[in-house]
């Protein structure tokens, strides 16, 4: 049970209102509110006073693991014990801006990702409707205008992705540094987690189901259609639609779950796995930018002008995992 779950509780107990609590401790009821809602922890003088109050220990109200059971019982502690030389340290009100913003982000970058993977549909339709001659269209009018497309759907997703980086750059350190929570935050983030769990599953899974399930258009355009015809085209494109939402799912609850994870130090983001990373980031930085120069040579010197250029990402994108996990097995050896 978190300190906000325990405050509540001995409230109620106690038969008082937070109007009646922040009286007693000579605060606003505000303050009650946000201790109760997890947002924020009261000091230490505070604490002492509603040991005190309640007639628990500051044991009890300081330490997750402790249940009302043990609530008179235990070492009475003032303050928990820290680490000699902690990189960082966490407090309640900065791990709940770090929350919502990474709550918030996980929007603007899943529709980021949702843009740029739909920006390429518009071409691919245009370019079927010259080609079985549905409009009086030239080649260069249904390229324009699907090439106009794309880059109107993109531009707004780098605008995503940029603004998304920089509102959480204050706390890139989470992601790269080893750091200590004070009292209540690892309490509150591993509730929040429990809570969304669910959510994180439910989308995931439907998420997968899509990607999987993208192919089935296609497919049944070719079962339907003996010859090459315009339902094809529609099915190549359904294979585009059905993976960006699927994305778009899995790309939503992975931020937010990372973010727990960030405070926890667990999964992805333990002390080793920080470590790894920050050596890893400047072989993965010199790696895209290699094959973003090598897209652009083939774009602009190709001699079918980048045509199938863009194979060149899922090609880069399957090798990176290759380059990923050898790197991670010679770093383990």
């Amino acid at each position: 049970m978190i300190f906000a779950d325990k405050l509540v509780d001995l409230r109620k107990k106690s038969g008082w209102s937070q109007e009646e609590l922040a009286e007693k401790l000579n605060v606003s009821r505000q303050a009650v509110s946000k201790w109760e809602g997890a947002q924020s922890v009261p000091d230490m003088a505070r604490i002492i006073q509603l040991s005190e109050l309640f007639g628990v220990s500051t044991d009890y109200l300081l330490k997750d693991n402790l249940e009302p059971a043990d609530a008179a019982a235990g070492t009475d502690l003032s303050r928990e014990t820290m680490p000699d030389n902690p990189s960082r340290t966490v407090g309640m009100e900065e791990a709940n801006a770090f929350l919502k913003i990474k709550e918030e982000n996980s929007r603007r970058v899943a529709l980021g990702v949702l843009l740029c993977i739909l920006s390429p549909v518009a071409l691919i339709l245009l370019g079927g409707i010259h080609e079985f001659g549905l409009w009086n269209w030239t080649a260069q009018a249904a390229t324009g205008l699907g090439l106009a497309i794309l880059i109107l759907m993109i531009l707004p997703a780098v605008g995503l992705f940029i603004t998304s980086g920089l509102r959480i750059a204050p706390y890139e350190y989470l992601e790269k540094e080893p750091v200590e929570t004070l009292y209540g935050v690892s309490g509150m983030v591993k509730d929040r987690k429990e809570k969304f769990q669910p959510v994180h599953s439910r989308y995931l899974i439907t998420g997968i189901l899509l990607c999987v399930a993208s192919c089935i258009p296609l497919f049944l355009s070719l079962i339907v259609c003996k010859e090459d015809s315009f339902l094809q085209v529609i099915g190549l494109a359904a294979i585009l639609v059905l993976s960006a939402i699927g994305v778009m799912l899995i790309v939503r609850v992975s931020i937010i779950q990372g973010s727990y994870q960030m405070l926890l130090e667990e999964g992805e983001y333990t002390r080793s796995s920080k470590e790894s990373t920050r050596h890893f980031g400047f072989i993965s930085g010199a790696y895209w930018c290699l094959v973003t120069a090598g897209y652009l040579l083939w774009l602009f010197t190709g001699k079918n002008h980048g045509q199938d250029s863009w194979i060149v990402w899922p090609i880069a994108a399957v090798a990176y995992g290759a380059v990923a996990v050898v790197i991670g097995a010679l770093r383990k050896k």
